[in-house]
């Protein structure tokens, strides 16, 4: 947690990991303490999906799960991006020559690393659950429209998934113990450490923090967010994903140069 002093009162920033291995315990008794002693809450933002849009999901899937017009994986990569994507197909005996880069590269993590498997729970859902027992009040940092998320996910090119793809590589690579190094440097305030972690770099490397249009109104919904609540009266507590706070130029490095008071671990 960091914590922002204003001319109005202080914004409470929770860098919020995803899927935080169980084998990793953490105690969330100081974020349930901040949540009861804030005046308001904000939440991550959240796609509103309509029936319709899961239909199209549905009827649509092939596109998001194979390359388009039956091309194949060595089309669009490097020999030598090739020749690490079949070498991990061949030691895990899958076959990616036609899959989405997309969907290999979180079949890979997934599979491999396991990353999501047995988990702890997550920072929001603490706060969430600490500040409706408190009747504090609970907003969302933005309502994304679901027709809005898929338009972006299908007109993606394979190419903008290949950065993603090469991160997911990476990370498989670098060994399954990097899932616990990563939770672990989270817990006792680490924070670069964490940034640095290959599987922490891959997820901030894929969809949708990586594409252009999506994870981009994301950040700056982000900011908007954070801007506002440094503004309000009282105390407002924000559990914000930590890629978004202590990346090059994020929302901590924004509020250091506007000259805000930050306290909490250092994050670069």
């Amino acid at each position: 947690m960091w914590t922002v002093t204003t001319a109005t009162g202080t914004v409470i920033l929770v860098g919020e990991i995803r899927a935080i291995p169980k084998t990793t315990p953490w105690e969330p008794a100081r974020l349930e303490e901040a949540t009861r002693a804030a005046d308001r809450v904000i939440l991550g933002a959240r796609p509103k999906v309509s029936p319709g849009d899961v239909f199209r999901l549905m009827f649509s899937g092939g596109k998001l799960t194979k390359l388009p017009d039956k091309t194949v994986a060595s089309e669009y990569l490097t020999p030598d991006q090739w020749a690490r994507l079949a070498a991990l197909g061949t030691a895990h005996d899958e076959d990616y020559s036609r899959q989405s880069f997309l969907l290999t590269s979180f079949e890979m993590l997934r599979k491999e690393l396991r990353f999501n498997k047995d988990t702890a729970r997550e920072p929001a859902d603490v706060v969430k659950d600490a500040a409706e027992k408190a009747d504090i009040a609970i907003t969302r940092a933005a309502t994304l429209r679901g027709e809005d998320v898929i338009d972006n996910l299908f007109e993606a090119p394979p190419t903008a998934h290949i950065p993603c793809l090469t991160a997911a590589m990476d990370a498989v690579e670098a060994g399954p113990q990097i899932v616990e190094e990563r939770a672990t440097n989270w817990r006792r305030f680490k924070i670069p450490a964490v940034m640095n972690n290959p599987l922490e770099a891959a997820l901030g490397q894929c969809w949708p923090w990586a594409d252009e249009t999506l994870g981009s109104e994301l950040r700056t919904i982000w900011v908007d967010r954070v801007t506002e609540a440094s503004a309000a009266k009282g105390t407002t507590l924000a559990v914000v994903p930590l890629r978004v706070l202590a990346e090059s130029g994020g929302v901590l490095d924004q509020l250091d140069a506007r000259g805000f008071d930050i306290a909490g671990p250092p994050w670069k």
